[in-house]
């Protein structure tokens, strides 16, 4: 009988990946397809071998980027969300907790506002100060080791003064917010190939280090003093899968503004399609992650063309209800 549960289980889990690839594929086929103009697949294969047509730039220079770059952030988003949750034991857990969010928020508000002149080392300064929040958040929570209570309350603390300062900045630059609204919405408008390449590269790698903390994250969900009677560090467990989780969210942030609910609603969706454990999970909440962040832009720049609804909005849109119903769900679990 265990033999066939665990058949079915393995059943069901390749249905869901292979289910996801093709909805992802179909995705992006659609994704290459529609926008103020729309083309049909044989334009669309004839414009690969003519380099001089216009077919040709609107799919390779401005749609193909655009629809990789949400694939990675949605990658990236699902990823440290879900190794998050781990840590924290806390199925509410996202980046934002951690000071991602805030820290390049500060950044970039400063950048924009103040210091234009560097914009466009913005990716790289937004990430500094991303990891720079995330470092304080720890030292702040540190106390003969870190506490997953004590790191939310020390990411709510700094999170909001850091808040508070962002809301300062543009209150003292009001005639010059249009580029910092715009990225604090979250968007993957006029997004080239240059900004896809830095995703590329770092998200790759954040991918990959998650996929090697898949056996962390399973300690983890046992408690620490189940962890701990296994003989492992949990304290330094946790700091490592915060510091990939944060790698993977801040690289996202850099490149692509602020994104919420991709972190919170997709592990939750992995996990009560594929179970609990990681080695299926993560995996898995990577793939539905593209398949959201795609989908969702996809509706922003198409249901009110040639208007564009930024990603970050439609995200919103789509991820308070589902939170609510989360909301609901566990209440009467409990």
């Amino acid at each position: 009988m265990k033999g066939s549960q665990d058949h079915i289980s393995v059943l069901r889990k390749s249905t869901v990946i292979i289910t996801c690839f093709v909805l992802l594929g179909i995705l992006a086929l659609i994704a290459l397809r529609i926008g103020s103009v729309s083309y049909t697949n044989s334009q669309i294969i004839e414009s690969l071998f003519d380099t001089n047509s216009t077919v040709h730039t609107v799919i390779i220079n401005l749609r193909l980027p655009r629809v990789i770059l949400a694939v990675f952030v949605g990658m990236c988003l699902a990823a440290s969300g879900t190794l998050l949750q781990a840590v924290m034991q806390n199925p509410l857990a996202d980046p934002g907790i951690i000071g991602v969010s805030s820290g390049a928020s500060v950044v970039a508000t400063i950048v924009f506002l103040v210091t234009p002149s560097l914009l466009g080392a913005l990716p790289l300064l937004a990430f500094v100060g991303a990891a720079g929040a995330c470092c304080l958040i720890y030292v702040m929570a540190w106390k003969r080791g870190v506490d997953p209570v004590r790191i939310i309350l020390a990411g709510t603390a700094i999170n909001t003064m850091l808040g508070g300062v962002s809301s300062f900045l543009t209150l003292l630059n009001s005639d010059n917010l249009q580029g910092v609204l715009s990225w604090m919405n979250g968007s993957l408008s006029a997004k080239s190939w240059s900004q896809t390449n830095v995703l590329i590269i770092y998200g790759t790698i954040g991918l990959v280090l998650a996929l090697f903390c898949i056996k962390a994250a399973n300690a983890l969900q046992l408690g620490d003093d189940m962890a701990k009677n296994l003989g492992l560090r949990v304290n330094l467990m946790r700091v490592i899968l915060s510091a990939v989780a944060a790698f993977l969210a801040a690289s996202t942030v850099a490149v692509a503004g602020m994104i919420g609910f991709v972190g919170l609603i997709v592990p939750h969706i992995a996990r009560l399609l594929m179970g609990s454990n990681h080695k299926s999970m993560l995996p898995g909440s990577m793939l539905m992650g593209a398949i959201v962040v795609l989908f969702a832009d996809t509706v922003g720049r198409t249901i009110v063309s040639p208007m564009e609804i930024p990603l970050g909005i439609v995200m919103s849109v789509l991820g308070g209800p589902f939170f609510l119903y989360l909301l609901r769900r566990g209440r009467k679990e409990c």
